[in-house]
């Protein structure tokens, strides 16, 4: 992943928020902080009426461990009120990596639980070079969900789910990793939609760059349905909580 000064945002939408505003953090690395995925999830939420306040700790090459190990996350947990703990890393598609990915997320969702936050687990995507390992992403990614009993958010996918009704939608940067602002946007939609229980059809957002014409924004929405038919909506802030209810 390119270099980027190390980030710790704090990202407000604009205009006053409802009292009880369920409040998000991102624990990501630059696949979250790129186009500023949290700020559009909480421009998408609002536009489908239950606004979240999303705040990211991100910076670039961080997996869950290095969260972990480094404690702000840790500190964030232990001094601020959080309703949703989003958990994100690279790929993960080697058996290695998932593994590290599993361990790890059960370790923060752990953590997140301790302090009353719900944990989610945000699936990202292959490598443009590797398209073949999409499948090993999303057996990891849900894997880990599986394992730290945490909401399961298949941003990766509703990106498969748009291509298989138009495959050339631009969602991959020229690096190959990093999404466009149009990939961004389905990410953003897919997890603001699980996170709040509204369907995603009803968004209005405009993104500088994604170019959302009202055809384009009917298959991305129409995707990212798709791909939360048969998940949860909410996660359980109880570890023993069933993950599969209705909110």
């Amino acid at each position: 992943m390119p270099r980027a000064l190390p980030l710790l945002l704090l990202l407000l939408i604009p205009g006053a928020l409802p009292a009880q505003a369920r409040r998000v953090l991102f624990v990501g690395n630059s696949l979250t902080y790129v186009n500023d995925l949290p700020g559009l999830v909480a421009r998408i939420s609002a536009t489908l009426g239950a606004p979240l306040e999303t705040h990211a700790l991100a910076h670039p090459d961080y997996g869950i461990e290095d969260h972990l190990a480094e404690g702000v996350l840790a500190r964030l947990l232990a001094r601020e009120r959080w309703d949703v703990v989003v958990l994100q890393q690279g790929p993960s598609s080697l058996p290695e990596s998932g593994a590290n990915l599993t361990e790890f997320a059960a370790k923060a969702a752990a953590l997140a639980r301790a302090h009353g936050a719900c944990p989610a687990v945000y699936m990202v995507w292959a490598e443009a070079s590797r398209p073949g390992s999409f499948d090993a992403v999303r057996d990891h990614y849900r894997a880990a969900a599986d394992s730290a009993h945490a909401q399961f958010l298949p941003a990766g996918e509703a990106w498969r789910a748009a291509w298989r009704r138009d495959p050339s939608l631009p969602f991959y940067a020229p690096d190959g990793l990093h999404p466009t602002p149009l990939g961004t946007y389905l990410a953003a939609l897919t997890i603001s939609a699980a996170l709040t229980g509204r369907s995603p059809t009803a968004d209005t957002t405009t993104v500088a760059g994604a170019e959302l014409t009202p055809a384009r924004r009917r298959l991305l929405a129409h995707a990212a349905a798709n791909v939360l038919s048969d998940l949860p909506r909410q996660c359980a802030p109880n570890a023993n909580a069933s993950t599969h209810a209705d909110p």
